[in-house]
């Protein structure tokens, strides 16, 4: 019996998430969105390209959770934009509806599923779905990290004249200002970046990575990214899907990792098929201690404002 994976949201990270899953022709994808007939156009354009691309997947439009049901795996990209004039406080309340709400329909007809979190301020909403869920913590998890590293590693890549495959580095805490790139330990072909670049060259590069999504915004104009981000939950899916036991940096409800508990942080795990099979805790020095700190404070202020 083929996989099942649900997608909420058929935005353009969604739509993007379900046509990368598609093609990976390893489940059947449903795409959910409250926008009446949507999704279903999505899917159907996307099922009139298996036969081109020579993918079976079954995908499948909808708005109505019923479908959805008995999915392996659930990933909430569904949000409210933030509009200009509109506080960070605003938009938090905002999609804190927009999550509940599909949290406890996720609960009610996939109560089995692992559920990956993608709507921003992301590490408030990971918190908040497994508040609202009840699901054990390896079964909640939220896609940040991989984003963060993919752009660092961009970066030190096109620095360098290198490839990105060569570049391993981890992107540490909360998905925002506060994200710890741990530049010490970032490697070429197993070179520390201390070798190759310096120090000032490599804190910009770090502060490029804060910024990214920001200028990525900036550029658009409206919008927001989605062709790094959906690959970043595709990398997720497929370590879950094919446990694989990949690590890499996702927001995880740590329980003494780290000096800190019953939070969510951006630190590098093992995912495979259970989920969040381990955390992997590296050796920090006192500097990303603080930083990571630091954003794990900033997280808590998010959660304040939820009443959670």
């Amino acid at each position: 019996m083929r996989s099942k994976i649900t997608v909420i949201g058929a935005g353009f990270v969604g739509s993007t998430l379900v046509q990368r899953l598609a093609e990976r022709d390893y489940a059947d994808v449903v795409m959910y969105d409250i926008i009446p007939n949507m999704p279903q156009g999505k899917a159907l354009d996307l099922l009139q390209a298996g036969p081109v691309l020579g993918y079976d997947s079954l995908v499948t439009g909808t708005n109505d959770y019923a479908d959805t049901a008995n999915s392996d795996i659930v990933v909430i990209t569904s949000g409210f934009p933030r509009k200009p004039g509109m506080s960070r406080d605003d938009l938090i309340k905002k999609n804190q509806e927009i999550v509940t709400q599909v949290t406890e329909n996720v609960v009610k007809h996939s109560p089995d599923s692992i559920l990956i979190m993608v709507t921003n301020p992301l590490d408030a909403m990971v918190q908040l779905a497994y508040h609202i869920s009840g699901f054990p913590r390896n079964r909640v998890i939220g896609m940040a990290g991989v984003l963060d590293t993919a752009r660092f590693r961009t970066f030190i890549a096109q620095e360098l004249g290198a490839s990105v495959r060569d570049v391993q580095a981890y992107v540490l805490g909360g998905h925002g200002d506060t994200m710890v790139p741990l530049a010490r330990m970032c490697t070429v072909a197993g070179v520390p970046i201390a070798q190759l670049l310096p120090a000032e060259r490599i804190e910009q590069i770090v502060q490029r990575t804060r910024d990214g999504g920001a200028e990525i915004v900036k550029l658009l104009g409206t919008g927001s990214a989605y062709f790094a981000p959906s690959a970043s939950v595709l990398q997720m899916v497929d370590s879950i899907l094919l446990d694989k036991k990949m690590i890499m940096p996702c927001a995880a409800y740590l329980q003494g990792e780290y000096g800190m508990r019953d939070l969510f942080v951006g630190v590098p795990v093992k995912l495979g098929a259970h989920g969040m099979e381990e955390v992997i805790e590296v050796e920090l020095d006192e500097g990303e201690r603080a930083q990571l700190q630091k954003s794990a404070d900033a997280v808590k202020e998010l959660i304040k404002v939820m009443g959670i």
